[in-house]
C-alpha cells in the first residue's frame, strides 16, 4: 500500500497553488478540499485573521511578506509537510502550520502530504 500511495501522491494531477490577493481563510479552505488538511497562518505567534490576504497580513506583521506570483507556490501530495511551510515562507514570508482534519493535531513534518492525508503518521 505505501509504495502504490507514493506513486499516486507524485502523480497525482492535485495542486495547490496559492494567490496572494486571497484571503487566508479562503487559502485554508482551498487546502482542506485539496488535501483534507488544516492550513494555519500565523502572525508572529499568534493565528492570523482569517479575513486577511497575504498581502494585507504584510501590513500587520513585523515580518515582510513578499509579494510573489500566484503561481509561484505550487504543493503536491509528494511534497513533505515541512517543506511545504518552508515554501510558504520563502515565498510569501509567512508561518504557516499543517494539522490534521481537525485542526487539533500537528502533521510531523518528515511525512509527505499525502500520508497525512491518510492519517498515516
Amino acid at each position: 500500500m505505501g509504495l502504490f500511495d507514493s506513486i499516486k501522491d507524485r502523480f497525482n494531477s492535485a495542486e495547490f497553488t496559492v494567490a496572494p490577493n486571497k484571503k487566508l481563510k479562503t487559502i485554508s479552505a482551498d487546502f482542506m478540499a485539496a488535501f483534507d488538511l488544516t492550513l494555519v497562518f500565523y502572525k508572529g505567534k499568534q493565528i492570523a485573521d482569517g479575513d486577511l490576504t497575504l498581502n494585507q497580513l504584510n501590513e500587520k506583521t513585523t515580518k515582510d511578506v513578499k509579494k510573489a506570483s500566484a503561481d509561484a507556490l505550487k504543493i503536491k501530495g509528494s511534497t513533505k509537510v515541512g517543506d511545504a511551510e518552508k515554501l510558504f515562507d520563502a515565498t510569501f514570508g509567512v508561518t504557516v502550520q499543517i494539522k490534521d482534519k481537525t485542526g487539533k493535531i500537528l502533521v510531523p513534518n518528515e511525512i509527505t502530504i499525502g500520508k497525512a492525508a491518510r492519517g498515516e503518521y
